[in-house]
């Protein structure tokens, strides 16, 4: 079974309704990180202040081939405020996934 790799950068004050709305979508597994980072805006300037990196949070969801679409739409849904910053989406197959404690690989895992 063909799985994929989804990675989330999402502002912090949003990542809660992500992970609500992907759950109400059926899609529970993820790992979180807080990072920091900037896109094409490069940073933030406040007053005489600029700030050259902004906290982000990174998801990775990993998700059969036919739950992508329903995930990816989760995320920009939950993601979006609509102004810059809002985060970026990446999607890669992935060749393989395995669990530990269980020795299972695809799917199950």
């Amino acid at each position: 079974m063909s799985m994929k790799m989804i990675q989330a950068v999402v502002r912090p004050e949003r990542e809660a309704e992500v992970v609500e709305t992907l759950e109400k979508s059926g899609i529970h597994p993820f790992t979180r990180h807080d990072v920091f980072g900037r896109g094409r805006q490069k940073g933030l300037v406040a007053g005489s202040f600029r700030y050259e990196e902004l906290p982000k949070v990174w998801l990775m969801v990993v998700v059969k081939d036919e739950e992508v679409g329903r995930a990816l739409e989760a995320i920009k849904v939950a993601a979006r405020t609509g102004n810059p910053g809002d985060g970026k989406l990446f999607v890669s197959s992935l060749a393989e996934v395995r669990t530990v404690r269980l020795r299972s690989n695809g799917a199950s895992s």
